[in-house]
């Protein structure tokens, strides 16, 4: 079996959101525009590092998805992002602050650690280079708002930077984060992951894995204000048993037919 961040963290988020989505094959829908504008502004920064036409890749990568019932944050449509993501391009390209040899070689690198005899675990990084003269692991982020940077050593408790050091080896991590703005903003995030951490981490993935293949899915619920994370789960209508708001949901061709979701018709 192989698993990988996005696995670990939907678990420990609910255990039961993970058997929705990892057992019973019930996947969201890929209409968040903020989402798949982030993956069209990855592909621009591979070609700016591959000394490709960048602004092009991102209006070709955006184009592909202008005509598609996209969900906008407010304020927001395609026209303005594809602008702030040119804005934001132009603006990388003019603080120069980051350099990537043999990008064919150093960007979207899979990594797979060996956990137990029949367990893998895997992740894609987006690209280890320089930043400001240090070699670090770098994950690119797209946001509408700035990350916070107070109090310090903050990014250093960021699980999935901890993972992907953990998964490489490497303690010196960066967060380079385009902020969709009006004043468009690149942040450099930087920070040192421990060898303690790496450590720690090792052991909560195993864990977890342990508690998954024992088929411990109790959910955990999230309805208490104000947090309240059940209400942005795209899995609350299973867990609610509500045909109406399983609408924005897909469910994988081949899985399990577990329980009552046989009484749910589409």
């Amino acid at each position: 079996m192989t698993y990988s961040y996005t696995q670990i963290s939907q678990y420990l988020t609910c255990p039961r959101r993970y058997r929705h989505r990892y057992l019973d094959g019930w996947q969201d829908k890929d209409t968040r525009a903020a989402m798949l504008f982030g993956r069209a502004f990855e592909q621009a920064l591979r070609a700016y590092f591959l000394r490709e036409d960048h602004a092009a890749a991102l209006f070709h990568e955006w184009a592909a998805l202008q005509d598609q019932s996209l969900h906008y944050s407010s304020g927001d449509n395609w026209d303005r992002m594809l602008q702030q993501g040119i804005q934001l391009l132009d603006r990388f390209c003019q603080d120069d602050r980051i350099r990537i040899q043999q990008p064919r070689r150093n960007l979207q690198i899979k990594f797979i650690n060996r956990v137990s005899e029949h367990n893998d675990f895997v992740a894609y990084v987006d690209a280890i280079g320089m930043v400001d003269g240090t070699r670090c692991l770098i994950e690119w982020k797209t946001t509408s708002s700035r990350y916070p940077e107070e109090p310090a050593g903050l990014l250093a408790l960021d699980p999935q930077l901890v993972c992907y050091s953990w998964m490489t080896g490497i303690s010196e991590v960066a967060q380079i984060v385009f902020v969709r703005k009006r004043l468009v903003e690149v942040q450099y995030l930087r920070t040192t992951i421990t060898a303690e951490q790496r450590n720690e981490f090792g052991a909560l993935a195993a864990d977890t894995i342990r508690r998954i293949e024992s088929a411990e899915f109790l959910p955990h619920s999230g309805i208490r204000f104000p947090q309240n994370p059940c209400s942005t789960c795209p899995y609350v209508g299973l867990c609610l048993r509500r045909q109406d708001l399983v609408a924005n949901l897909v469910r994988r061709p081949g899985a399990e037919n577990l329980g009552w979701l046989d009484e749910l018709v589409y």
